[in-house]
């Protein structure tokens, strides 16, 4: 049965942040007197965050007792350039215009946290269009847990198995098999050499954001 509606992880799959990301990463090395990486090696791990890119710069984990103060000030520079670069995944703006003219909601859950996501929504031009914004502090619980989805399907009024998740981490899929929702992986995104898409249970995988339209039902 086509699903009634649509739901985004932000970075990676809606936006392409990757370059705010890797920009704010870079700066934070520089201060502290380290080389910046190539974006090539920054670009695979953003979807999985701050802690995933603190680890990548200065190979420390959240133990280390440097790590709070880095990741701090590393949000602290994200959050002055988080919509320098960032821009829609080509083809997303028609995509999202297409779910529209169907009478589909769409809706974004992500594991940034709010005072960053609400930005960067609002300068992409979607804070208002969205049907639900669900950050990683909007429920006790970040992905790959369920809530956040849960969470966003009650606010769309949509049961979770008419919603449709679309991300490009495992964690991603995960949370959204356990909402009960069908999933695809975005293949645009912020894949790695070792991420195994094809082994994280996905009903399907796409190339193009506008591939999501041959799941999805609503009148044209």
């Amino acid at each position: 049965m086509p699903h009634q509606a649509v739901l985004f992880d932000l970075d990676g799959t809606l936006a392409d942040t990757a370059p705010d990301m890797a920009a704010a990463l870079n700066a934070l090395l520089q201060e502290e007197g380290r080389a910046p990486l190539p974006f090539a090696r920054i670009r695979p791990r953003v979807s999985h965050g701050g802690r995933a890119l603190i680890e990548l710069g200065f190979g420390l984990g959240e133990d280390a007792p440097e790590y709070p103060r880095l990741r701090e000030r590393f949000l602290a520079l994200y959050r002055d350039m988080l919509a320098n670069e960032t821009r829609l995944f080509a083809g997303m703006p028609e995509l999202l215009d297409a779910l529209e003219a169907r009478g589909l909601g769409w809706g974004v859950v992500t594991n940034k946290p709010g005072w960053l996501t609400a930005p960067v929504m609002a300068a992409l031009g979607l804070a208002r269009r969205a049907g639900c914004i669900v950050s990683g502090d909007t429920t006790p619980h970040a992905k790959p847990h369920p809530e956040p989805l849960l969470h966003a399907s009650r606010t769309l009024a949509v049961a979770p198995g008419a919603c449709l998740y679309v991300g490009d981490a495992e964690r991603d899929i995960e949370a959204g098999r356990a909402a009960g929702m069908a999933t695809l992986v975005a293949r645009f995104g912020y894949l790695g050499e070792d991420d195994r898409p094809e082994q994280w249970g996905a009903d399907g995988q796409i190339e193009l954001p506008g591939e999501v339209l041959d799941w999805v039902g609503g009148s044209a």
